[in-house]
């Protein structure tokens, strides 16, 4: 753990940069979201792992698509790989959800380039499905979104286009997404695991990441382990 002063950075889903409300990446889920805090290792809403001290043109992981367990309460969660938004105000990114409403989960994949609105994506996500998902860049603007349903086959790609991207870090994340209120309450996602994470073609492991777990009103949300093999870890859920 690295001591540092807290930075505020721009998540997917993010709208606090600008006062009006945005389709969300998600169907009835968050609209708005403010920035994001990182302060010692913790974060208000992330969990995982961010290489942040370099320059960073290619991340990639695997994870197995967690199973939300629902009651009745409207609950939401994201699992991604993507480049910036660490300590930078543009995310480059894609993965998948696990959302609860009316005691119901939904689950769907997604890419977003901040601040481009989120897309979500026609290939079926399912509990335990094998996913696998990437982003490169060309430094230029250039950016190729990768997602891959190892289980179903399902597979989609796109390049976008961002000229303010400043590849300032890479990352591998459980997120609980926010609202125009604030981080909202996080689906119970068990754990999810992540794996093969490289970052600019190396385990994430050489690059020293921070270790970040996932804390808000006083309580631990969700808690990171310590990396495996330089390139593995998991994320357990702890409260909503």
């Amino acid at each position: 753990m690295r001591l540092r002063t807290a930075v505020f950075v721009v998540l997917a889903f993010a709208l606090a940069l600008i006062g009006s409300s945005r389709p969300a990446a998600r169907t009835n889920g968050p609209q708005l979201a403010p920035n994001h805090k990182i302060t010692h290792s913790t974060s208000s809403n992330w969990a995982g792992y961010a290489a942040f001290n370099g320059r960073y043109t290619t991340v990639s992981a695997n994870w197995k698509q967690p199973t939300a367990s629902c009651t009745s309460a409207t609950t939401y969660s994201s699992f991604w790989v993507g480049l910036d938004g660490y300590s930078s105000n543009t995310v480059e990114q894609t993965g998948t959800s696990a959302d609860c409403s009316g005691g119901s989960p939904r689950y769907y994949a997604w890419y977003e380039m901040y601040p481009k609105f989120p897309v979500n994506l026609s290939i079926a996500v399912r509990p335990g499905d094998s996913m696998t998902g990437s982003v490169t860049t060309d430094g230029a603007g250039h950016f190729t979104l990768h997602i891959h349903n190892g289980t179903t086959g399902g597979d989609f790609v796109t390049t976008q286009t961002s000229k303010k991207a400043r590849l300032s870090s890479a990352e591998a994340i459980a997120e609980a997404p926010s609202g125009s209120g604030g981080v909202l309450p996080l689906t119970n996602f068990g754990t999810a695991s992540f794996s093969a994470v490289t970052v600019n073609g190396q385990a994430i492991g050489v690059f020293n990441p921070d270790k970040i777990d996932m804390v808000g009103n006083g309580f631990t949300k969700a808690s990171t382990s310590a990396l495996s093999g330089g390139n593995a870890f998991s994320v357990t859920w702890k409260h909503s």
